[in-house]
């Protein structure tokens, strides 16, 4: 089922208008969408908003509020917000909050690619008149292609699979598009190594996987790390300054979980007791964070505690080579010419 017929189908079935928000998580649980994206929440929202801009009255649905979709069949009064789209105040300008430019790149090669690389110049024209892109640069062609570039190296460095393909003369396409070839032969490799790492840190000791988080903290950026006497999982783990730009200098306390079991809401409420003097939390898991422990992370007028799960840590200790040892091999290609 597409994403559009899923929400189609589940309004129906709810019988009253939604949050897109709401939307893509009850069409994900229900099982009658599934997505490989990272984003599915802003995929949902952008071929909501594409759908009526292109299709107007003629449209299966319509904005009943401000990220609230409803059926045009049940003849509810229109939303007419006082502008195209929410926007955020940067200063002296007021810039429209759409898309990132890499998840509209994702969003134009989804629906309009065909399954076939497109030229960055075009991905970016698409993006931009399907109303899933807005800036007031001047070469928002330049920056959509830098950043993908630039998100396929980091996402490559990390071991992960890159949402974006690189074909060469400035195409480019979706790297889920293809099932097979080298490249899939590597990523099933590197997904491989990863499950296993993920189970070996299951399975270490308690004293082992603190030293471990403790080097992994060193790696991407903190100093004076100390790992604090081992009682167990009531206190904080590890402790250390988060340094950014030898600039920003943030003291963090930190509890490391080799758990199974999803985190909950009483352990960050727990961390954020145990904080200190002008420290911040971070909560790192093997699992993952329940809805609750998530919403409880991010509580208005309360210190905030960060979350890293499982997958999280596995790419990070991946990208800084804890854990893993990197091959390299020699690939020979035909030359080409310089991309336009």
């Amino acid at each position: 089922m597409s994403a559009l017929s899923a929400v189609e189908s589940l309004l129906a079935e709810v019988g009253t208008p939604l949050s897109y928000h709401e939307i893509t998580r009850l069409i994900l649980e229900r099982g009658l969408w599934r997505t490989e994206g990272k984003t599915p929440e802003a995929t949902v929202n952008a071929l909501l908003a594409v759908d009526i801009k292109k299709r107007g009255s003629n449209s299966r649905f319509q904005r009943t509020g401000e990220g609230i979709f409803a059926l045009r069949a049940w003849g509810l009064p229109e939303f007419k917000p006082a502008r195209p789209e929410p926007a955020r105040t940067t200063g002296k300008k007021t810039v429209p909050k759409t898309l990132s430019f890499t998840d509209a790149a994702e969003q134009v090669l989804e629906r309009f690619g065909n399954k076939k690389p497109m030229h960055y110049r075009a991905i970016t024209e698409t993006a931009l008149q399907s109303g899933l892109l807005r800036t007031e640069g001047q070469t928002p062609e330049a920056t959509l292609y830098a950043q993908i570039l630039t998100e396929i190296a980091r996402k490559t460095r990390r071991g992960d699979t890159p949402r974006f393909v690189k074909h060469g003369k400035g195409f480019v396409g979706l790297s889920r598009w293809a099932a097979r070839g080298l490249a899939f032969q590597i990523e099933q490799q590197n997904s491989n190594a990863r499950k296993k790492l993920h189970a070996q840190l299951r399975t270490m000791l308690p004293a082992e996987f603190e030293e471990l988080i403790g080097k992994l903290l060193v790696a991407i950026g903190f100093e004076d790390v100390t790992v604090t006497s081992r009682s167990g999982d009531g206190g904080i783990d590890v402790r250390g300054t988060l340094v950014v730009g030898d600039v920003i200098r943030m003291r963090m306390a930190v509890q490391a979980k080799r758990w199974k079991n999803n985190v909950q809401a009483p352990v960050v409420q727990q961390v954020r007791g145990s904080l200190g003097t002008h420290e911040q939390g971070l909560i790192i898991t093997t699992s993952d964070f329940s809805p609750g422990a998530r919403v409880e992370a991010e509580r208005p007028n309360a210190v905030p505690v960060a979350l890293m799960n499982g997958e999280q840590l596995v790419a990070l200790l991946v990208e800084h080579d804890i854990g893993v040892r990197r091959k390299s091999y020699d690939l020979i290609e035909l030359g080409e010419a310089e991309e336009e």
